[in-house]
C-alpha cells in the first residue's frame, strides 16, 4: 500500500484560510479543487449579497442585474405543475419523460423546421446551467483536444464546466466592429486542431447580439473539417425583436449540440427545466454521464415543461412585454447621450458606460442611485459596458429612468 505524503498533495492544499478540523480540534489547511481558486465568484451570489446589503440599509432598488424576470410565470403553466404533483414521490427519469422529450421535440419542428428522434436526440435537463456546466465532462478524455473555446465576453459557466473538466479554456474577444460573432478564423486553425468543445451563443448573453445563417455555416463547416462539437447555446432564441433567430440544429445535427430553456421563455427560472438536442452520437454520450451526477427534474416540473413547450402563444407575450421596456429604454438612452451596442435580442441591453467612466465605476455611480446593473467584466472582456437586464416591470422600469434621469455622469 503506497502513502500519500502530505508534500505530495500541497499543490491540492488551501493555504488560505485555514480550516478548523473538528475531529481533531486543530486548526489545519483542508483539501479543495484547486479549480475553485482559478474561477471568480459567481455573479449572481455577488449581485445577491450587493442587494441585500444596500436593502438592509433601506435603499430603494431598481435591479436590473440578473436576468430574473418580474412577469409572473404563466398561470397554465403552475397549474401544470401543481396537477403533476403525485401522492408518492419516486425517483425521476434521468433523461426527462417522453412527454417532455416529445413536446421539446414538436418545439423544434415548429420553430425551426428541425425534426429530431424525442428517444434518441433530445435530453431534459435541470436548466441550462446545469447542462452547461456538464456537457465538456462528457466528452473530456482525448489528449490531443484540450480546449474549450468560448465567446469573451460569454457566460461564466462555459469556462467553469471546462476547468471542472480538466479541460483548458480558450477565451476569444468579441468586438462590436465583428458583430460580436466567435468566427473560426479568429481562433486560427492550430486551435481548432485541438478543440473539444466550441461553444455560441445566439442571441448572445450579455451583447444581445444575432447570428446570421451565413455565420451558422462556417461554424458548422469548420466543426466538420476539425472535428470539434459545436454546443449551442440557445436559451434566448424567443425573445427577439425582429426576424426570428436561427437555430444551429437549422444548419446541420451532425457535430452539434443545442441547448434550449423554460427559464427566459416561460418565466420558470426557479423550475430549472430545460433540454439538450443535436447530434445522436453526441447525445448517447450525453446520456451515458447523466445518470450519474444526480441532475434529474422531478417529473411534476417535467409536466409544467411539456406545457411550455407544447404552447407558443405565452412565449409571444412574453415578448411584446419585453419589447416594450427594450424601446422604453433605447430612447431613454438616446435622450440621455447613451448607446446600447447590439441589443438586437435577449432581455439584455449593453451599454457603453459614459467617457471617463469604467464599468465598474459607471455600475457604482448607477448604484446610488438604487440602480444595480451588471458592469461588464463580470463577463469577461466588457470592459467599458454595463448589462441592464430588463426584468423590473414594467412600472418599475419606467420609476428607474427618472431615477437614472437625475444622474450626472
Amino acid at each position: 500500500m503506497t502513502t500519500t505524503s502530505y508534500e505530495s498533495m500541497r499543490p491540492l492544499i488551501m493555504q488560505d484560510p485555514p480550516e478548523f478540523d473538528i475531529v481533531h480540534g486543530s486548526v489545519r489547511p483542508l483539501p479543495t479543487n484547486p479549480v475553485l481558486g482559478q474561477i471568480r465568484k459567481n455573479l449572481s451570489v455577488e449581485l445577491d449579497e450587493r442587494r441585500r446589503a444596500l436593502a438592509a440599509a433601506g435603499k430603494r432598488l431598481f435591479d436590473f442585474g440578473l436576468g430574473d424576470p418580474k412577469e409572473p410565470t404563466p398561470p397554465f403553466l403552475r397549474e401544470a405543475l401543481r396537477a403533476a404533483v403525485p401522492e408518492v414521490s419516486q425517483y425521476p427519469s434521468a433523461f426527462g419523460t417522453a412527454a417532455l422529450r416529445r413536446a421539446a421535440a414538436g418545439y423544434l419542428h415548429r420553430r425551426f423546421g428541425v425534426t429530431v428522434d424525442p428517444e434518441a436526440q433530445v435530453l431534459a435537463c435541470a436548466g441550462a446551467k446545469e447542462a452547461i456546466f456538464h456537457l465538456p465532462l462528457a466528452f473530456a478524455g482525448d489528449p490531443r483536444r484540450r480546449k474549450v473555446v468560448m465567446p469573451d465576453p460569454g457566460y461564466p459557466t462555459y469556462e467553469v464546466g471546462a476547468r471542472f473538466a480538466g479541460l483548458e479554456p480558450v477565451k476569444v474577444p468579441l468586438t462590436a466592429r465583428r458583430r460580436f460573432l466567435l468566427e473560426p478564423e479568429d481562433v486560427g486553425e492550430a486551435v481548432l486542431r485541438e478543440t473539444l468543445v466550441y461553444w455560441i451563443s445566439y442571441p448572445h448573453n450579455p451583447t444581445g447580439a444575432e447570428a446570421p445563417r451565413d455565420y451558422l455555416r462556417r461554424v458548422g463547416a469548420a466543426a466538420l473539417e476539425h472535428g470539434f462539437i459545436v454546443a449551442s447555446d440557445e436559451c434566448y432564441a424567443d425573445i427577439y425583436f425582429g426576424e426570428p433567430p436561427a437555430s444551429m440544429l437549422e444548419v446541420q445535427l451532425e457535430n452539434v449540440l443545442a441547448v434550449h430553456s423554460c427559464s427566459k421563455r416561460s418565466g420558470m427560472t426557479g423550475y430549472r427545466s430545460g433540454f439538450l438536442a443535436g447530434d445522436p452520437d453526441l447525445v448517447r454520450g450525453l446520456r451515458a454521464l447523466r445518470s450519474h451526477p444526480g441532475v434529474s427534474q422531478p417529473e411534476f416540473v417535467a409536466a409544467a415543461a411539456t406545457a411550455a413547450w407544447s404552447d407558443d402563444a405565452h412565449a409571444a407575450e412574453r415578448r411584446e412585454i419585453f419589447r416594450r421596456k427594450r424601446d422604453r429604454f433605447l430612447r431613454f438612452f438616446a435622450e440621455k447621450g447613451l448607446v446600447a451596442d447590439a441589443s438586437d435580442a435577449t432581455l439584455y441591453l449593453w451599454v457603453r458606460v459614459p467617457e471617463g467612466h469604467t464599468s465598474s465605476s459607471y455600475a457604482l455611480r448607477l448604484l446610488d442611485a438604487g440602480i444595480v446593473v451588471a458592469p461588464g467584466i463580470a463577463f469577461g472582456a466588457g470592459e467599458g459596458y454595463v448589462r441592464v437586464a430588463l426584468v423590473p416591470t414594467l412600472e418599475e422600469c419606467e420609476e428607474a429612468i427618472r431615477a437614472w434621469a437625475r444622474i450626472e455622469p
